[in-house]
């Protein structure tokens, strides 16, 4: 009960950026004092920020959410992406892979396929290589703190070096006239490099990226071939995907 409360939670914060203690009691059918218990543990993980009768966002939306944060939001619907991205690989293919909470759900659904994958996160590379089926690759680079990706000029020479089947994108934000954009500079020229260096893209993000921007520009949504996002997508953003020319498929 207490993680489905503090999930509902993130996920009110996400989609509102401020919520109420009396609100969340009533919605939760339980004691204010509980619902200040929630708050505590989400604030001491980095999660959200206390205020007096509630809780706000943990950052603005200038600035990239926590890996923390991410991961906790909107689960059920990034396995459903997951699970579909994998219906689209091939065993004997060649894959370039991100990281992120999608890109480590992507790498549980391949688990146990006989691939060559190349990890862009050192998170992802770790559930890959559970499976003696699967080759892994990483890049050389650095690793940004708290993200585990790989970054800098040697990751996107490793890229520029191969050529892959299949480039599985994930993104900080989709837009229409914008494309797919990503919060970190570093992270945003590596996805460039990968997308170079494959034959296939396809991208691979929740719902609630859609209709925003993020500070790094990584393609333009006529280079995807196909975007997978889940059903909650609304008519107003299929319309602008389609109109751009790529496939969509809801998982």
């Amino acid at each position: 009960m207490r993680a489905g409360r503090q999930q509902t939670i993130l996920q009110l914060l996400d989609a509102r950026g401020k919520v109420s203690i009396a609100e969340l009691s009533g919605r939760f059918a339980v004691s204010e004092m509980t619902v200040r218990r929630d708050l505590a543990q989400l604030e001491g993980e980095g999660l959200l920020r206390r205020t007096h009768g509630g809780a706000v966002h943990v950052q603005s939306g200038s600035f990239e959410p926590p890996l923390a944060l991410r991961s906790r939001l909107h689960v059920s619907a990034k396995q459903a992406i997951a699970a579909m991205v994998a219906r689209e690989v091939q065993d004997g293919q060649t894959l370039v892979l991100d990281g992120g909470s999608t890109g480590i759900a992507i790498a549980e659904a391949l688990v146990g396929r006989t691939l060559t994958v190349c990890a862009l996160n050192l998170r992802a590379a770790a559930v890959l290589a559970s499976s003696p089926e699967t080759t892994v690759m990483v890049p050389g680079g650095q690793i940004r703190h708290g993200e585990q990706s790989l970054v800098g000029p040697a990751a996107e020479r490793t890229l520029a070096d191969h050529r892959f089947d299949t480039y599985l994108m994930t993104a900080s934000a989709v837009e229409a006239a914008a494309g797919a954009t990503e919060w970190n500079v570093s992270d945003a020229a590596v996805k460039r490099a990968a997308l170079a260096s494959s034959g296939r893209c396809i991208l691979a993000c929740d719902s609630s990226k859609f209709g925003h921007t993020a500070f790094a520009r990584v393609a333009a949504l006529d280079q995807v071939d196909l975007i997978v996002t889940d059903a909650a997508l609304d008519a107003d953003q299929r319309r602008a995907v389609d109109a751009g020319g790529s496939l969509l498929r809801l998982a």
